[in-house]
């Protein structure tokens, strides 16, 4: 098993037992899985994102802690939060996530993700220029989402 999984297993392991919210002490935790601090702070961004269902915050100093929630509302408020979190653009792997996510939480049925995901991918946009197609993908997506609240 990767570094990088053990510790996002660790941090979900936490988030079971604490029902949602977990705290670690980032330097802690680093020491305890015999890695640097800025190697949490990878796991943290790259799996604990708003896209897939987390809000991380953090206070520094000498009883700092890193607050990890998982995000837990209603369908339509959840599919909102998304909606809201797209921004202007977003590209293949982004929308993939997303809705990987979703369909993984049964907020949309996993045939539907299949269909949305291949509308959205980078072979459907191959005649729209480059400089846009994340744009056009990100509107195009936000109205998927929107259709089904």
């Amino acid at each position: 098993m990767r570094l990088s999984d053990a510790i996002a297993n660790y941090i979900l392991e936490q988030l079971k037992e604490m029902h949602g919210t977990a705290e670690i002490q980032r330097n802690e935790l680093a020491n305890a899985m015999g890695c640097v601090p800025s190697q949490i702070n990878y796991v943290l961004t790259s799996r604990f994102t708003p896209e897939k269902g987390y809000r991380v915050e953090s206070r520094r100093g000498g009883g700092g802690y890193i607050r990890i929630t998982q995000v837990q509302v209603g369908r339509d408020a959840f599919l909102m939060h998304v909606v809201n979190s797209i921004g202007d653009s977003a590209d293949t792997a982004t929308v993939r996530a997303i809705l990987q996510n979703i369909a993984h939480q049964g907020l949309i049925p996993k045939e539907t993700a299949r269909l949305m995901a291949a509308a959205l991918s980078d072979r459907c946009y191959r005649d729209v220029p480059p400089d846009t197609r994340d744009k056009v993908r990100a509107a195009i997506f936000k109205n998927m989402l929107l259709a089904s609240i």
